[in-house]
């Protein structure tokens, strides 16, 4: 008999359900750069949203200034996977931002594996 309370059918319904849960990737956090180049910095950073758009794992990606006199800017993105991440990561324009910024700015972003998404009312 295959009811669904079967217990063997409970397990595989299960077992298949966990295996289709995806770890979505949040970025999250600050980046620091001089407050001379703190504009010229976030409208290079946000020309990546079209790229980011383009990117069928993108759910969300922000950069705003978060205190222009102290140059730091915050970072929050959301993927649905690691792979959507990584390929975001190749493209040639997010590699020039890096290549350009990264010896100019403190970086404090940090990748969080999303396991249980819920609202944050609950």
């Amino acid at each position: 008999m295959n009811s669904p309370q079967n217990p063997q059918n409970k397990a595989a319904t299960t077992a298949t359900a966990e295996a289709s849960i995806q770890t979505e990737i949040i970025v999250a956090g600050r980046v620091f750069v001089p407050a001379e180049d703190v504009e010229t910095f976030i409208a290079e950073a946000q020309s990546t949203y079209p790229i980011a758009a383009a990117n069928p794992g993108n759910v969300l990606i922000s950069f705003c200034v978060d205190d222009a006199a102290t140059g730091t800017v915050t970072v929050l993105e959301q993927w649905t996977s690691q792979e959507a991440l990584d390929r975001h990561l190749a493209t040639p324009e997010v590699t020039a931002l890096f290549t350009k910024w990264g010896p100019h700015m403190r970086n404090e972003v940090r990748k969080f594996d999303a396991l249980n998404e819920r609202d944050p009312r609950a």
